[in-house]
């Protein structure tokens, strides 16, 4: 997760201007669209805005780990994300050199990132480590993004045979002047902590108890598997699963309390893009359409075609997603590790069909306050992989992974 499409200007399947605000209010004369009532909805912390980067990844796994301490009776705090890109972006250097490299380096990554780097360096408040250091309001990181992959190419490509004892020193030195050093003590609300004790004392979690689930056929299920994407440099693995036990594992955590990092392509060929709120995968014809209706859509252009599936004025009938199709899209570059968000509860639309309620982190940015809708068939196919309590996954399938 990370690359362009997990920015602003990243593209969801987002229906045009037509949709209903949240209170399910037509905007002049154009029809009603999508109209949402929220059954689930957990508690989250305030959305946030990581604006021109690709660190989705951060965002939406703190975000998940804030909602987690909220369930557990723990003081609400706004994490820093900035530090766990941070940390991982001196790690992911290592590993590139050491890859002399051939692997991954980007400002992309993966919910177990946060939770290494968690475990590996602590963790701060905003407040201490906003990583705002060169005169910027909201992150802005293409400058420095280039800038640090220009100095670790320039480690592998040197001409001397081996590395210098200080090849690190200006990638550390970069990122702390974009970023800003590591604290090694702050104070916080009266106390003084060290990012490792703030982690174990105030935040708390137990980063054992969370796992990632994914669901292919190109390796056997209920077991581990590394997942192939550039995204993944760290070369975790992920738990296997059929998508319908997948689809079980977030209906379960939501109904339990317990929400839900989301991992999920966003840039689906040929899907509209909009302020708006509602993520879907229209079937290319509606069952019920009259053979007069029929004809008609099968007489049009490809291109009218595609425009008049995504007008979404009214609910539409979506794909039944299979376990094949998942694959199929995975194996064909059609879903890639593009986003990662939060999904903290569920609603019914206006004909009854389940949608997911997702935390995104572009800020305020449409009707719903910079949460969306998620349909179901679009989470079953779009889904890369998932975090999850393992606490929160129902007993049987547990057992099938051995957790």
């Amino acid at each position: 997760m990370g690359r362009v499409v997990c920015t602003f200007l990243a593209v969801l399947i987002f229906a045009a201007s037509s949709f209903a605000g949240p209170e399910g209010k037509g905007e002049g004369k154009n029809p009603v669209g999508y109209v949402f009532e929220d059954e689930i909805k957990l508690p989250a912390t305030s959305v946030k805005d990581q604006y021109r980067t690709g660190t989705c990844w951060a965002f939406s796994a703190l975000s998940f780990f804030e909602s987690e301490m909220i369930r557990l009776g723990k003081p609400e705090v706004d994490l820093s994300e900035m530090f766990i890109v941070r940390t991982a972006y001196s790690e992911k250097a290592k590993r590139y050199v050491r890859m002399h490299g051939e692997t991954s380096f980007s400002a992309g990554g993966a919910f177990h990132d946060a939770k290494n780097m968690i475990l590996q360096y602590g963790i701060v408040p905003e407040s201490v480590y906003d990583g705002l250091k060169y005169g910027e309001t909201k992150h802005v990181h293409g400058e420095m993004d280039n800038i640090l992959k220009q100095q670790v190419d320039a480690v592998v490509e040197n001409k001397n045979k081996k590395l210098s004892t200080v090849w690190n020193q200006p990638v550390e030195a970069t990122l702390n002047t974009y970023l800003g050093e590591i604290p090694k003590e702050f104070e916080y609300q009266g106390k003084k902590y060290t990012p490792q004790s703030f982690a174990s004392d105030f935040v708390g979690l137990n980063m054992d108890d969370y796992v990632e689930i994914s669901s292919y056929t190109h390796h056997p299920f209920y077991s581990k598997f590394i997942i192939e994407v550039p995204d993944n440099w760290s070369w975790d693995e992920v738990y296997n699963v059929p998508v319908d036990e997948m689809e079980q594992i977030i209906d379960n955590s939501l109904k339990n309390g317990y929400t839900v990092a989301w991992a999920a392509d966003v840039s689906e060929k040929g899907f509209v893009t909009s302020n708006k709120g509602v993520a879907v995968l229209p079937a290319a014809i509606s069952e019920d359409m009259s053979d007069a209706e029929i004809a008609k859509w099968e007489a049009l252009p490809e291109k009218e075609k595609e425009k008049e599936l995504y007008k979404l004025e009214k609910p539409v009938a979506e794909i039944n997603v299979t376990q094949e199709m998942r694959q199929a899209a995975f194996d064909n570059y059609e879903t890639t590790d593009d986003h990662g968000m939060h999904i903290v509860g569920t609603a019914k639309n206006q004909d009854g069909k389940v949608f997911y309620k997702v935390k995104n982190s572009w800020g305020d940015y449409n009707e719903y306050d910079g949460y969306f809708y998620a349909s179901k068939p679009y989470v079953r196919l779009k889904t890369m992989s998932l975090m999850v309590n393992k606490n929160a996954i129902p007993k049987e399938i547990r057992a099938k992974l051995k957790l």
